[in-house]
Order: structure tokens, then sequence, then C-alpha cells
């Protein structure tokens, strides 16, 4: 079974370029939208995992976010995942983190839209950076092309899979399964080393 493509044979991730463009559309969502969409761009979660993100578990001192792992048949299974200083700095301006903690409002949920809203911001956004790969063009894919930035990048599967909440490697290693621009990147860094 082929989890980066669909049964056409179309690609079901993102690529670099199609990230970057998705970036520079949430640049014109309101501030709550553009950090929603950022986050699931530097996290790779899943928009109910987002969604689900409280004041208390972003830690601005350490630059990283704690995901509970929706997706696991328990509950309390909980990943961290490191993110760009710039992008913290930006969560706290908008959602005021800092201060709501220093209040001990560590419950308070970062965003309170629906699912749907979620969804809909991000297909709208998907969109506006002209990503017309129907399979890629959805959070999912955004999932999945931070799966594939993170292999092409060299950072080791077993830190992938930590990031992304796989509970098996296999899962994870689908993502060195990418092809075209990110293939070439790996073939790349093999012929260079001869």
């Amino acid at each position: 079974m082929d989890f980066l493509h669909d049964p056409n044979g179309n690609r079901k991730y993102l690529t670099k370029a199609e990230r970057q463009a998705f970036l520079a559309a949430a640049l014109e969502e309101e501030r709550d939208s553009r950090t929603f969409c950022e986050m699931l761009h530097y996290s790779g979660a899943r928009i109910s995992e987002v969604l689900a993100v409280t004041v208390g578990r972003v830690d601005l001192d350490h630059n990283a976010v704690t995901f509970q792992s929706l997706k696991k048949r328990r509950e309390g299974v909980f990943r961290t995942v490191p993110l760009p200083p710039d992008f913290v700095e930006r969560l706290d301006l908008v959602h005021g983190i800092r201060e709501q903690q220093r209040q001990n409002r560590r419950n308070k949920r970062l965003w309170t839209f629906s699912r749907t809203t979620g969804w809909r911001t991000v297909k709208r956004v998907m969109h506006r950076a002209g990503i017309t790969t129907e399979s890629a063009a959805t959070a999912k894919g955004l999932r999945h092309g931070y799966g594939v930035a993170a292999v092409t990048s060299e950072v080791p599967l077993n830190m992938v899979q930590k990031w992304l909440g796989h509970a098996d490697i296999a899962t994870t290693a689908i993502y060195a399964d990418a092809l075209g621009e990110e293939e070439r990147q790996i073939a790349a860094r093999m012929w260079n080393t001869h």
C-alpha cells in the first residue's frame, strides 16, 4: 500500500515549494487563523491535535509545544515537538500565552473554532497558495509534507516518529519513499559523497 500517493498515482504530500506557498498565503489570514496554519506547518500535527492545544502546553522557554496524541487508543499519550523561535514569539504575541500562564489560565485553548472551521481555513489557504493537487491540498497533505521535509533534511526517523506521534517506525518510514524534488535531494546527498 502506498501512503504517499492516491490510487491514481497523485502525490498526497506537499512539496517544499508548496509548503512555503502555504505559509505565504496564511499571512493573509486573521491572526488566529494564521497561527493555526503555521502550527500545522511547523509541527506536522493533525487538525484535532492543534485545536486541542492549551496555553499550558506551549513551552515558551524551550520553543516547543506538547500535543496529546488523539489518534491513540488510550488517553494520556503526549509528545513534545520543537518549534521555530520566531513562531513561538508570534504565538505569544497573538495569543498572550506568557500572560495567560502567569494568570494560571493553563487550560485555555489557543484556538476555539471547530474542526470544520479549521478544515475550511486550510482549504482556503491552499487555494490561495495555488496548490492544485487535490490529494495533497489538505491538512493531511501538510502533515505528510512535514514528514517528507524532515526526512529530506536528514532528521533521524526515530525523531520524526516521535514528533508525528507514530506508534510504529514502519509508519514513519513511508516518508523515505519521497519522490520528485525531494527524491532528487536525497540522491544528490549520495552523489556528493563520492
